[in-house]
Order: C-alpha cells, then sequence, then structure tokens
C-alpha cells in the first residue's frame, strides 16, 4: 500500500564532520526532530583560555518546538560533553543512553548543578523507542568504553543507520559486538548509513583491547619503580585492564585528577571496573609505600596545561612529584594538533628523570575504538546501504571513507562527503542533497552557555601572538585642542621600552589628531585616527600588528 504523504526527512550534522570531535547528528522532518549525540571538542594551543568548544545550537534553538528525543552513542565526552551546555539552551524532553553513558551524564549535570526537567532513560540492545511514527532501535557494538551502541532508525520514507564510535574487536573486553543483528539489519535494507571515519586512513584491523593486555604486563614487569600510566578517563576498558594487572603485581593504586576520579568511581559503582578497596590509596598517603608498590593513574595524555600530569611534571601536584626511576606510559593516541603539548609534557617528564613511554608500533600500550579499513569494509558488507555519509573525522578520513564505500559498489552518486549544516534529503527511500542550516562553533570558556563569538577568539590570537598597545589622549573638547600629548602603555610588544619608537608614534598620533580637530571630530572619528596611524607605524617600524586600543579622556 502506498504512502499517503511522504514527509521528507533532512539529516544533517551540527559536528563532527571535518573534525574529530563535537559529534551532534540530527534527523528532522516537517514535525520533529530527533539527536544523535551531543559532546565536545577540546582546544589546542590556537584556542587560547577555551575550556571547551561545542556546536552553535541556533538551528535548533529555531525549531524547538520540534525536538523529541536525543539519543546517546556511549559515554565518551566526544558525544556527551555538550549536553549540558544543550539542555540550557532548549528543551530536551528526554534523554536515552546506554547505562555507563546515563550515570556519566547524571554526574556531568550534577558538576555544572543543573537542575533540569529532561528525563534520563537508559535503554539496552532489545530497547525499541517509538518517536510518532519513526521507530528507533539499538545494537551493541565494541569501543574502548563499555554500553556502545549504534542506531537504527525506520522512518515512513526509509531506514537511517548510525555505527556510533566502533571497532571490529573478537575478542573485546566486555560483551561481543552483535554481528549478526547487524548482518539482519543489512538484509531487510539500510537506505543511508553514517559510519565512523576516525581510522579510515589505516589498511587493516584497529587491534583487540586483549592485544594490549601483553604489553601492560611486560611493562609492570621491567618497571622498577613507580609507575605512573596517563589516559582518558573514559577509556573504561583500559582503566579496568591497568586495575587488574596492578592488583596481580601487588601495586597500590592512587588515581589523580577529578575527572578520573569521577570515572573510576561511576565505573566501580555501576561494575564495570572492579578494584578491592584496600588496593586504592589517597596521593598523600603513598610515602609510606616502596616506588615498586605504586600506579598512579592520571588524566592529561593529551598534554594539558591543567591536567594532573601536567602539573606533576612541572612540580606543581602538593603530592606527586617526578623521580628519577619513575616510569610514565601515555596510553593514549594524540588528538590531531596536540602533539606540541604532550611534547612539551614528555620533554618535562624526561627531565626530571623520568623514563617516558609513548605509543608505539614496540610498546603498542593505546590500541584505538575506532575501524580501520576492514573494519569498514566488513560493516559495508554486513549492511549493504544503498547510500552513505561518512562522519566523525576529519575531511581527509571522509573522503578516504567514501573512496572505501565506492570501492565495494556504492555508486559515487551516492556518497556525500557533508561539512557541518549541510543536509541530505530522504525521500521515498531515495537519498539527495538539501539545503544547509546554521551551523558553527561555540566556545566555551569556563561553564557558563553564553559561548565566545569567533571575534573574541581572534582578539585573543592577535593578544598571544602581537601584544597590545593602549594610546590615552586627553582633550578639551570646547576649544578642540590636545591638554596631554598621547601616552602609550605596552603589553607583549617586541620592542618594549624603547623611548625612540615611542616618541617617534606619540608625535605622530598628536599630529594627526591635531589634522583632524579642526572639523570637530566624533570621538569615534578621533580613535579611527588613532589606530590607523599607530597601527601603520608599528608595521612599518618592527613588522607587528598589535591590538590597539585608544582612549579619549575630556576635559568636559
Amino acid at each position: 500500500m502506498e504512502k499517503s504523504l511522504s514527509l521528507p526527512i533532512s539529516i544533517y550534522a551540527l559536528g563532527g564532520l571535518g573534525e574529530v570531535g563535537k559529534n551532534m547528528y540530527c534527523l528532522e522532518s516537517e514535525r520533529k526532530i530527533i539527536i544523535i549525540d551531543c559532546g565536545v571538542r577540546f582546544p589546542g594551543v590556537e584556542f587560547p583560555g577555551i575550556d571547551y568548544i561545542i556546536p552553535d545550537f541556533t538551528h535548533l534553538k529555531n525549531n524547538r518546538n520540534k525536538i523529541r528525543a536525543l539519543f546517546i552513542t556511549h559515554g565518551h565526552e566526544d558525544h556527551i560533553g555538550g549536553i549540558p551546555f544543550l539542555i540550557q539552551t532548549v528543551n530536551i524532553p528526554v534523554i536515552y543512553a546506554p547505562k555507563l553513558a546515563a550515570a556519566l551524564i547524571r554526574n556531568r549535570l550534577e558538576e555544572f548543578r543543573i537542575q533540569t526537567q529532561t528525563k534520563i532513560v537508559e535503554y539496552d540492545s532489545d530497547t525499541i523507542v517509538n518517536v510518532e511514527d519513526w521507530k528507533v532501535s539499538f545494537f551493541r557494538v565494541t569501543h574502548s568504553i563499555p554500553d556502545s551502541f549504534g542506531v537504527c532508525v525506520d522512518t515512513p520514507e526509509g531506514r537511517v543507520v548510525s555505527t556510533g564510535d566502533f571497532k571490529v574487536d573478537l575478542t573485546p573486553v566486555g560483551p561481543d559486538m552483535e554481528l549478526d543483528k547487524i548482518a539482519q539489519m543489512g538484509i531487510e535494507g539500510v537506505d543511508l548509513l553514517l559510519s565512523d571515519s576516525t581510522n579510515s586512513e589505516n589498511e587493516g584491523y584497529t587491534p583487540s583491547e586483549k592485544a594490549v593486555l601483553n604489553s601492560i604486563e611486560e611493562i609492570f614487569e621491567t618497571s622498577p619503580g613507580r609507575l605512573i600510566v596517563s589516559t582518558f578517563s573514559s577509556n573504561i576498558s583500559r582503566i579496568q585492564q591497568l586495575c587488574e594487572v596492578a592488583v596481580a603485581h601487588n601495586r597500590k593504586i592512587v588515581i589523580i585528577g577529578r575527572s578520573m576520579e569521577k570515572a573510576v568511581d561511576i565505573s566501580r559503582q555501576y561494575g564495570y571496573i572492579h578494584i578491592p578497596d584496600n588496593s586504592i590509596v589517597s596521593a598523600d598517603s603513598i610515602r609510606a609505600l616502596k616506588a615498586n608498590e605504586i600506579l598512579i593513574l592520571c588524566t592529561g595524555s593529551q598534554g594539558e596545561p591543567m591536567a594532573a600530569l601536567s602539573r606533576i611534571a612541572n612540580g606543581e601536584h602538593k603530592d606527586i612529584h617526578i623521580f628519577p626511576g619513575d616510569t610514565v606510559v601515555f596510553s593514549s593516541s594524540a588528538i590531531p594538533g596536540n602533539g606540541m603539548m604532550i611534547a612539551n609534557v614528555v620533554n618535562q617528564l624526561t627531565r626530571c628523570g623520568a623514563d617516558v613511554i609513548t605509543n608505539s608500533i614496540l610498546s603498542d600500550i593505546h590500541s584505538s575504538g575506532h575501524p580501520a579499513k576492514q573494519e569498514l569494509r566488513l560493516m559495508f558488507k554486513l549492511l549493504n546501504p544503498k547510500h552513505f555519509m561518512p562522519m566523525h573525522g576529519e575531511h581527509r578520513m571522509l573522503k578516504i571513507h567514501a573512496e572505501i564505500a565506492q570501492s565495494l559498489g556504492v555508486p559515487k552518486e551516492k556518497t556525500f562527503v557533508l561539512n557541518n549544516g549541510e543536509t541530505l534529503i530522504l525521500s521515498n527511500n531515495k537519498v539527495s542533497r538539501g539545503y544547509d542550516v546554521e551551523t558553527g562553533c561555540t566556545y566555551i570558556d569556563g561553564k557558563g552557555i553564553d559561548g565566545l563569538a569567533d571575534a573574541v577568539i581572534e582578539d585573543r590570537k592577535i593578544l598571544t601572538e602581537n601584544g597590545v598597545l593602549t594610546i590615552c589622549v586627553s582633550l578639551d573638547s570646547k576649544s578642540n585642542t590636545i591638554l596631554v600629548p598621547p601616552l602609550l602603555y605596552q603589553k607583549g610588544l617586541i620592542n618594549k621600552g624603547s623611548s625612540k619608537i615611542d616618541m617617534e608614534c606619540r608625535i605622530l598620533i598628536e599630529k594627526g589628531i591635531n589634522e583632524v580637530l579642526q572639523n570637530k571630530p566624533s570621538y569615534a572619528e578621533i580613535k579611527n585616527i588613532i589606530k590607523k596611524i599607530a597601527g601603520e607605524f608599528f608595521l612599518k617600524r618592527t613588522g607587528g600588528q598589535p591590538m590597539i586600543i585608544p582612549v579619549i579622556m575630556s576635559k568636559n
């Protein structure tokens, strides 16, 4: 029987395309919107003072009455970290999340002191959620955190499947991936597949979590002193393995870093990490232990300046300091853009006498949670989609993933490499490109929901690179004369303290102001003259382009 009414569905990302992190994908019809994930991207050194980068929610604010639910695939920050900001911006009636992710979300909302009417409902692989005439179901995948799922959305217009983050791990730490369920969806038919692209550049298979265990054992056996391991606080599978090996080697476990403490506490509470109570000790009690009886688990594997490992390396932690004989292990891959920060921490640790082990083919201490090319090919073979949109990855990763799809028989015209905000239209089981929706980045400094604009970020970059020059001028507005010659105050300029350059600039500014004062200019016009003269002068004399702040004081 034919459908009496067709309501085309738009599929688009507000984050996660052309970047690693900030994942947020939406399905929208004329009547409703459902959202899959709402994450953050952690900024590198190019975003001074920024704590998080989240999607721009403007499109959702403009369509707030259509939002029906938010579905979470797993508990990593790049998939749940934006939720506190989202629910303060628009009303999300209900959040559906796996058990561990739901616990992490509740904890995050408590941390932000957010009171909300949003219901958080836990789901498992048997759960089916009906959103009016859409049916949402779930399938378990393997990843670097327990309780990871893909999402299947059945609509009158066709079926959309999102893999979430996954890897095909046949010997996982935890439950198996539901390959049979995925294959059945493929037999029934998939109109559009959205699939994880983060490791699409790597041929072969991503190593199993169990494959890392031998390397961990070897490090424990060969480390003569204290062992300090830094990893993502949400990499629960890795933390579980480290704790099990530590207990087996009679090492006490010290947990450093607020996010690590919370993650371990919640994971122990829900049974994902098993550590005897007497194996965990506080940081201030390790002086009573021998060096080879200690494992320190901490955050900071990306070199973040305020994370635990950076503070330890710089001697700023009140209880933990690096001593010769310590072994420090970075058990995570570098997020693109963080290489310089990581290198700085590694150098500082080495300078303090530590033996530092980072990810390499020899040590294999980090196994990614994302699929390499053979796993992507297997997912295509199982799901056999008619159309394909790569997601979660930088542009080159998305492009390579699209080429993999084409090599497996998906026509080029049916593979879509999109940017955030670009849409696909699903109608009568066919997919085509659609209109664009408003998108962008919101920069969070602190915990407020009022993000910083791109102009503010640009100002910070100018201050970081070129410094600031404040120019004060005192005027008599009645007589249109300068009362006090221009005064220059510099911060961060390379020529700071050069009286000759200051004097030349002051003379030029005073001359320029006197020329325009004859025409009774506005304060805005005087400020523009000051900025123009000083900007051109410093560019010519020093090659710098400082931020220039004119300050005009008037007698009247």
